[in-house]
């Protein structure tokens, strides 16, 4: 075995500050440079001296063992407080069990079900935009996939309020993690008017959904959603199901991390298409010759090969989960460095994707990279929007399901042309990676009649 090399640190670290001052002025740019420091490097944000993976290879050993690399860090320090000890929090120890009794859930034939609840919340949304009105684009889009989510988690239908209150809720949790991931102790227990929202709001959400955890407790009917699925499930070796906090865990995991995640990429598509008119032109002749006048249904999945291309490469080009972290139980050694026990790993899902050596001119969007005939076999670890291995996200085909039908859907009814001054749109800061600012003009599109034959989609 080779000698074990020094990881090198990052240049441009300040007394104190660390990478810090460079993180908030430009995340992404700084990013983009660390792979030419090496397959692994150091940062250092704040008080907290963390090992970034550069490296697909790298970054899927640190994913698949999770053993070793643990969920941990300050990232997942803070998720932890707003959504419990749910699946993607919990420690390696607790994730099997979880595992096996929130599989059933995400069957693949419970699919088109939820695909069909989608396929109508999405409709109403995008059906109540008006032609010529300005769109706020990322709460829209927020709207849409808080709409679906909360339908998928449990059928009954929010009042209004409610379902106002619970996005509202969710936006501060979010900023509020990421924030306080970069806050020390103990100024991220100060009573600080953000703070309190903070904690006021993963409150509220909690009591939403224990309420309706409560009400549908002994109620054996399968209603098609996700709480009836996580009520009647059973572990196979002692046949205890999950307990009432268990299952708000969850809840608040997929309402936390399957709503903004699927609304930045539909924002984000918005916004890139407006610079490409040839692609946007390729997604309408594709929807208007797959769907016409009719609706977006699982059904006709397989034919949209265009909007699944668009979905993809925007995944690629700005991962929602952009950096997270892990934390190594034990010292190891990874690639030709060794490893110290209770090391930050920082996971960069956006520098993989941004290396030239896997993406030729990786800034470029460009959905026909993932066409079947330019698509290429790539490393392991060389596409991670979900994350890999055993901690890969459990909900990723429906998070791809509702983002097609929602892209298909609104290029069938609208066009979503940027406003003066919005061509320089940039990411905001924040758990999630989402556009700050991003508001467009929806103008209506008149739908031709499908093309293709209707007994090819029922």
């Amino acid at each position: 075995m080779a000698a074990p090399r020094s990881i090198p640190t990052v240049p441009g670290s300040l007394p104190l500050l660390g990478h810090m001052v460079a993180l908030l002025r430009d995340p992404l740019g700084l990013l983009r440079t660390l792979p030419a420091h090496g397959d692994l490097v150091r940062l250092r944000l704040g008080p907290v001296d963390a090992v970034l993976v550069c490296d697909p290879d790298l970054i899927f050993q640190v994913l698949r063992d999770d053993r070793t690399f643990d969920k941990g860090g300050p990232f997942f320090a803070r998720l932890g407080e707003a959504v419990g000890d749910g699946l993607a929090t919990c420690p390696h120890s607790r994730h099997r069990r979880q595992r096996r009794l929130v599989q059933p859930a995400f069957h693949p034939g419970r699919l088109p079900g939820y695909a069909e609840v989608m396929t109508g919340r999405i409709d109403a949304v995008t059906g109540s935009w008006r032609d010529g009105q300005i769109l706020d684009v990322l709460p829209e889009m927020m709207t849409i996939s808080v709409e679906t989510t909360t339908a998928m988690i449990y059928s009954d239908a929010l009042p209004g309020p409610v379902r106002r209150a619970t996005l509202d809720d969710i936006g501060t949790v979010l900023a509020g993690a990421f924030r306080r991931m970069l806050t020390p102790p103990p100024l991220d227990r100060l009573p600080t008017p953000a703070n309190r929202r903070y904690h006021r709001a993963i409150t509220d959400l909690r009591t939403t959904l224990g309420g309706v955890v409560e009400d549908r407790r002994g109620d054996d009917t399968d209603r098609g959603d996700l709480l009836s699925a996580l009520l009647a499930s059973r572990d196979p070796g002692s046949g205890r199901g999950l307990t009432d906090e268990e299952i708000v865990d969850q809840a608040m995991t997929f309402l936390i991390a399957g709503t903004e995640t699927t609304a930045a990429v539909l924002a984000w598509t918005m916004h890139l298409m407006a610079g490409r008119p040839d692609i946007e032109g390729r997604l309408h002749a594709e929807v208007d010759d797959v769907l016409g006048d009719r609706p977006a249904t699982h059904a006709v999945l397989p034919e949209l090969g265009m909007t699944g291309q668009i979905i993809t490469e925007v995944l690629r080009l700005l991962p929602p989960a952009w950096l997270f972290t892990r934390t190594a139980t034990a010292d190891t050694r990874l690639g030709h460095a060794d490893i110290s026990k209770g090391t930050t790993m920082l996971c960069s899902p956006y520098v993989i994707h941004h290396r030239a050596d896997l993406y030729p001119h990786p800034e470029r969007f460009d959905p026909d990279r993932w066409s079947p005939e330019r698509r290429t076999a790539l490393p392991r670890g060389g596409f991670l929007p979900f994350s890999a291995g055993a901690r890969k996200c459990i909900g990723d085909q429906f998070s791809l399901t509702e983002a097609t039908l929602a892209l298909a859907t609104i290029a069938a009814r609208w066009r979503l042309e940027p406003l003066p001054g919005q061509d320089d749109v940039r990411a905001a800061l924040a758990a999630t990676l989402r556009p700050r600012e991003l508001r467009m003009r929806a103008t209506a599109r008149t739908a031709r009649p499908a093309s293709r034959s209707p007994s090819r989609r029922d």
